[in-house]
């Protein structure tokens, strides 16, 4: 099913489809309030939460990849679309994996692997581990509306692949500007 995206599983009719490792996970998180996510302790956020977070973000484009600004955390994201395979075998895991993009018309199809083991996929908790893929779909039907929906498939944490869509809007005239998450910060962990 796809739904609009607010919590990852909250839109979903039938919630999220979690084995019992990844409902473990998530109450344990959520019974912690959610103190341990990695943005409350100056970490990179994660992929999902970074599509949904209210910063702003850039997307730059060059024949060979598409490189993603975001505001929040500072954070830069390579999507490779030079033809390029994922990597094989079990190479540094990254906080938001390791991208690939191809066009499907005016569909750009992203995978997305090697990601960190114990990641969040929103902000009360909803895993994300080593053994996921991600698909993100973009796709622009108007001018200032892209859509992306986002195939999340991890055996480790969900029972099933399942797929969420999100919504981004063009701001024109806008600029990013620099975020230090340390500055002001006084979360006591």
């Amino acid at each position: 099913p796809i739904a609009v995206y607010r919590e990852v599983g909250q839109n979903l009719p039938e919630g999220l489809p979690v084995t019992p490792y990844g409902l473990e996970l998530l109450q344990k998180r959520i019974a912690g309030n959610s103190t341990q996510n990695p943005e409350a302790h100056c970490l990179p956020m994660g992929l999902m939460q970074l599509h949904t977070q209210g910063a702003p973000r850039k997307f730059v484009q060059t024949p060979a990849r598409l490189i993603l600004l975001y505001e929040a955390g500072g954070v830069t994201r390579q999507i490779f679309t030079d033809g390029r395979p994922l990597p094989p075998g079990d190479p540094q895991p990254w906080w938001n994996g390791y991208s690939i993009g191809r066009w499907e018309g005016d569909v750009l199809v992203v995978s997305t692997t090697h990601f960190r083991d114990g990641g969040w996929l929103d902000l009360i908790g909803s895993p994300l581990s080593d053994a996921a893929t991600v698909t993100e779909r973009f796709r622009r039907p108007s001018f200032a509306r892209m859509e992306i929906d986002v195939t999340i498939d991890d055996r480790k944490a969900y029972t099933r692949p399942f797929t969420v869509r999100l919504f981004q809007e063009l701001v024109l005239g806008d600029e990013l500007i620099e975020y230090v998450c340390l500055e002001n910060q006084r979360f006591k962990p």
